[in-house]
């Protein structure tokens, strides 16, 4: 007899966590003893780790049927992996994605679920606090107070990362999203529906160091800008137009003081050499953010999948 549960789905993607790992597991299945009214499961992908937490999530798997490991055939990025988790946690009433540092409360999760029941198609948890410092931090903050400036439309709130909840209904149109070059906060708002908010104060990692590199980072800032943007070719098509309207009115100045007789001195070799560097990077600037694009375009053309499944193990 089938269980008139709902089913809620926590996906993880999983990369080199293998001290924080047992923790993560504990605290889960505290959360899903805690609260039996649901029918809880865990899909735990395994990135392409270096270390022991693909065997570490094989052997939680076949401790624990709620859990099931998923290992990709090597390192496809944060993205692909959690595509993979949303792919494979198959049809649920309820999703949640999230990280497996901790740094997201698993122990925050019955309060999106509590405003999921009470209407709420996607319910993001948003950051009051975050323990990130330095230039990391910065830079952080620095995109979330751009990102939503940049966009052609409002798509996310400040602060709000992967923690969150999508509802079936929001999770199958969802899944009809095709992009290669992903950015999943601004597809998960992209889709619309009802949208609440669960405020939390992000806690330091519960063991190991950061695993998102810098140069990830820039280019998940720059995947969610130019995904959901062209606000970078306008402005490039603007400055060009303020340039050239600029050099015309520039040489039509010089040209009636020649006329007039006013100007006589020779051509200054300062100033060609400074218009012809400043039209010349104005010019590679352009192109730069021509490629951004174009190389987007390359990568959906292509049509390769997301990730590749090396195993499944747990449940079925």
């Amino acid at each position: 007899m089938q269980s008139s549960r709902p089913t809620i789905a926590v996906v993880m993607p999983v990369f080199n966590e293998q001290e924080v790992l047992p923790e993560t597991f504990a605290r889960l299945q505290e959360l899903f003893d805690r609260h039996p009214d649901f029918a809880w499961q865990a899909c735990l992908v395994d990135d392409g780790s270096r270390d022991r937490s693909a065997d570490l999530l094989e052997r939680q798997a076949e401790k624990d049927s709620r859990f099931e490991a998923i290992t990709l055939a090597r390192n496809f990025g944060f993205q692909s992996a959690l595509a993979a988790g949303i792919e494979c946690a198959g049809e649920v009433d309820a999703l949640i994605t999230m990280d497996a540092d901790l740094q997201d409360p698993p122990e925050l999760i019955p309060e999106l679920l509590q405003r999921w029941q009470a209407g709420s198609q996607v319910v993001l948890a948003v950051r009051r606090s975050r323990q990130e410092t330095g230039f990391r931090r910065a830079g952080m903050e620095l995109f979330h107070a751009v990102f939503g400036r940049l966009t052609d439309q409002q798509l996310t709130r400040n602060n709000a990362g992967t923690f969150g909840l999508m509802g079936r209904d929001a999770l199958a149109a969802f899944r009809q999203l095709p992009e290669r070059n992903r950015f999943f906060p601004g597809l998960r708002a992209w889709v619309g529906f009802e949208v609440a908010e669960v405020a939390y104060d992000r806690r330091e990692r519960a063991a190991g160091q950061p695993k998102q590199s810098l140069r990830r980072l820039v280019r998940y800032a720059l995947d969610g800008v130019f995904s959901f943007s062209r606000l970078p070719l306008r402005l490039v098509s603007y400055t060009g137009l303020v340039v050239a309207l600029s050099g015309f009115a520039l040489g039509t100045f010089y040209a009636v003081r020649r006329i007039l007789g006013i100007e006589i001195a020779e051509t200054g070799f300062t100033t060609l050499v400074t218009l012809v560097l400043f039209l010349g990077g104005i010019q590679l600037i352009g192109i730069g953010v021509l490629g951004e694009y174009l190389g987007r375009i390359y990568d959906e053309v292509k049509q390769r999948p997301l990730y590749l499944i090396k195993s499944r193990s747990g449940r079925e």
